[in-house]
């Protein structure tokens, strides 16, 4: 396109823009309007893409990083042909495809969630990395972020981290509009404080006017020219541009422009103009999983004497999987010697990749690595991961398919204290949409669990621990995800002990305890937290009435609440103790720590015995 036709193109997608929120009702047509130079000419001259084939190896991917701009991002799918007029009406009503902050479970060419602004440029660092590390595939990718989020602190971790990578197949465009939601930004129209901060980074960087197309065309030549390291181009625009009654207007964002006739109209009316979108040039094809024999490590039950610690189990599971699939790559937040990823770097250091203490930077990567048909596992500690929550919910919006791995679960990690502990993992987890939640007491069963939580889909949680345990299951043993054990059973149980991970050989030893006071009482290892194993559980309260909940957890949203909702459809609830820590640890041995939480062996074996007592009594 010419110039004369990028400048009709643009106004073209603020129009649609403006007609999409206002068939809507609601939506950001203002921040739309600004970036819609900057689009036009991307799709224009830049982008190469094939709609037909969003899975094609040599597409470009785009991140709408400002998720909220959709209206643009819809009629610009609209100006390349991929959807019509009358669904780009249909922008955020029921059923539509065109939420209001857009998908990739609803639309394909959509690479990730956004809407949680900060998280775009993040997953696109992953997608970049995938380009240029493991697809060797030539493409690039684009972010559009706005000037707000460019105060969260992710997108300063996505930054170092992409020049640290060396991306200069990553190019990031700010929509430098000056206003967010409720006024001003931070640094205004100060393109250089921004260009100041990302050359701190070891970007290089572009300063534009935003509103001129030809300007905005060179400045993406130069990205394209650009080697070792990744571009930011930094444009100056006008929130609601073209429109006088919106243009850099404060008190506008979020909604429709009020008289959407009279906007149109200001900007030169309807058009139905098509833009040739390019399509990949690259041809080579998607990397060909290669799918081997599984060896996964094999432990005798009982050796060794000192016992293995499940987290030790999770290293060796992953690098013998990752020696079986090809497919499989493995992140970790700079404690790959504490959650023993580092098994996994030394036999694959290809498919590796260090993402220091940047957890949220890290589960972003997971994503986007994930958005190119790799299957990431991601760890650190259990306690770490909260810092990444809001990447975790966006993936499950997103629908990706991401493994997190959090190591030092609970007061069992000791001397190291509150600070370390993993105490809310489980819940956080838990109350994630789709999600798997996996929590291993023995090194056969970590193996097995970490193989299996490759095959699912969605968010899994594997949940490992610091301290040896015995290996109690033999190294053929089987545990589908949903499942549980029964490790003790008779006719005569008075009593059931629910127990996971770290309590299971505490439940064990204070049935041994109950049995010499004359109380029989089955133990079940829960390993499945999400989802739960409801058959079992429901049998086991109908034979014993009596069950005691034993977890190295806060008591709020763990195993004991996952237990409850086995008996959420009506059924009776049986008699119920549940043990969790209800204390602010401090520092001590793991035993002492089990102890003072109350879910040690003797805790648990005085709670059985009371509860069976009171039922006698009743």
């Amino acid at each position: 396109m010419n110039t004369d036709e990028l400048v009709e193109l643009a106004q073209q997608l603020r129009v649609d823009s403006v007609r999409a929120a206002d068939a809507a009702g609601s939506g950001h047509p203002t921040s739309s309007m600004s970036a819609a130079d900057l689009m036009a000419v991307l799709f224009a001259h830049h982008f190469r893409y094939d709609f037909d084939r969003p899975a094609h190896p040599g597409n470009d991917r785009f991140v709408l990083s400002k998720g909220h701009a959709s209206p643009l991002l819809y009629a610009a799918y609209k100006a390349a042909g991929a959807i019509e007029d009358g669904e780009l009406l249909t922008f955020r009503k029921l059923g539509s495809r065109l939420e209001g902050h857009p998908t990739p479970r609803r639309l394909l060419w959509v690479e990730t969630a956004t809407g949680s602004l900060g998280q775009g440029l993040p997953v696109g660092v992953g997608i970049a990395l995938a380009g240029k590390r493991l697809d060797r595939g030539g493409y690039r990718v684009w972010v559009l972020c706005g000037d707000s989020e460019l105060a969260e602190g992710s997108i300063w971790e996505a930054a170092e981290h992409a020049a640290y990578e060396h991306l200069d197949n990553l190019t990031a465009i700010v929509d430098v509009n000056r206003l967010g939601q409720r006024g001003p930004t931070r640094h205004g129209h100060d393109l250089d404080a921004y260009a100041r901060r990302f050359q701190a980074f070891g970007w290089h960087t572009i300063e534009v006017d935003g509103h001129d197309v030809d300007a905005v065309d060179r400045a993406y030549g130069e990205a394209l020219s650009t080697t070792g390291q990744p571009t930011v181009i930094l444009a100056r625009t006008l929130k609601g541009k073209g429109v006088s009654a919106a243009q850099d207007r404060e008190g506008l964002h979020g909604k429709p422009i009020k008289d959407a006739d009279e906007a149109i109209a200001e900007l030169g009316g309807l058009r139905d103009l098509r833009v040739y979108v390019h399509e990949p040039t690259a041809t080579r094809m998607l990397h060909a999983v290669r799918a081997g024999h599984l060896e996964l490590p094999r432990w005798e039950k009982g050796t060794p004497e000192e016992g293995v610690a499940t987290r030790d189990a999770f290293g060796q599971a992953l690098t013998a999987l990752g020696t079986g699939r090809s497919d499989i790559v493995a992140l970790d937040g700079e404690v790959g010697d504490s959650t023993k990823a580092e098994l996994f770097a030394k036999e694959h250091p290809d498919r590796y990749f260090e993402c220091y203490i940047a957890e949220q930077q890290m589960v972003a990567a997971a994503v986007g690595l994930a958005s190119r048909g790799w299957v990431p596992y991601a760890t650190t500690f259990a306690a770490f991961l909260t810092r990444a929550y809001d990447f975790i919910r966006m993936a499950s919006v997103s629908g990706a398919g991401i493994n997190l791995v959090g190591s030092h679960a609970g007061v069992a990690i000791g001397q190291d204290g509150p600070s370390q502990m993993g105490l809310e993992d489980l819940a956080m987890m838990r109350a994630v949409h789709g999600s798997t939640v996996l929590y291993p007491c023995d090194a056969n069963q970590t193996a097995q669990l970490v193989a299996a939580m490759a095959g699912c889909e969605g968010i899994r949680y594997l949940r490992t621990s610091r301290g040896a345990s015995q290996v109690i299951y033999g190294p053929d043993e089987e545990f589908p995800i949903g499942g549980s054990k029964v490790l003790r059973s008779s006719p005569h149980d008075r009593l059931t002990l629910v127990a996971a991970g770290v309590t299971v050989a505490e439940a064990l030893a204070a049935a041994d305890a109950l049995d010499r006071d004359g109380i029989q009482a089955r133990v079940i290892d829960l390993y499945s937290v999400k989802p739960v194993d409801r058959l079992t559980l429901r049998r086991a309260a109908e034979d014993t009435g009596c069950l005691v909940t034993v977890e190295d957890h806060h008591e709020e949203g763990g195993l004991g609440d996952a237990v409850l909702d086995a008996f959420l459809d009506g059924r009776p609830v049986p008699r119920l103790v549940r043990l969790a820590v209800r204390t602010m640890p401090g520092s001590a041995a793991p035993d002492q720590q089990l102890h003072a939480a109350g879910i040690d062996a003797e805790s648990i074996a005085a709670a059985g015995k009371l509860l069976v007592e009171e039922a006698v009594v009743r």
